[in-house]
């Protein structure tokens, strides 16, 4: 009885929490991208300015390292919100996350509030994209729609 209580679920439930959160979490990696293409106040020179941080990180071809980035969080991140592609662009956005926790964040440890910041958070997007990655977007999605 505890089991049941504590362990199951409706379908529709699992369903609509992988809605919820992969449209919270699009939303955000969208709001990324916006930032990288300069509509955020913190990166007014767009593309050229985050391809320039690239480079003092000493990340190779920064520009073009830069726009693939950007390409990923601020395309990738629409059609991950509308469950379109999903696990192709799960897996691109994993691989983006994990090379910002790597490179990005090197030496500010694990906490965000750290100076400079820790690698918290790109390493909790990184783990929630895979999830994606393994499970799919659920019924409430566009792949849903058109590929099943």
């Amino acid at each position: 009885m505890l089991g049941t209580l504590l362990l199951s679920y409706p379908d529709w439930l699992l369903e609509f929490a992988l809605f919820a959160v992969r449209v919270a979490l699009g939303g955000c990696i969208v709001v990324h991208g916006l930032g990288k293409l300069g509509f955020h106040p913190t990166n007014p020179g767009g593309v050229p300015a985050f391809a320039s941080w690239l480079k003092d990180l000493g990340i190779p071809n920064p520009l073009l390292n830069a726009w693939v980035a950007t390409v990923i969080e601020f395309g990738g991140g629409i059609l991950f919100t509308l469950g379109f592609l999903t696990r192709p662009i799960a897996l691109a956005l994993t691989v983006n996350m994990v090379i910002a926790a790597v490179t990005g964040h090197k030496g500010g440890g694990y906490l965000i509030l750290n100076n400079p910041p820790g690698a918290e958070y790109a390493i909790n997007l990184a783990v929630l994209f895979a999830m994606f990655f393994l499970l799919g977007p659920g019924a409430i999605s566009l792949d849903y729609l058109f590929f099943y």
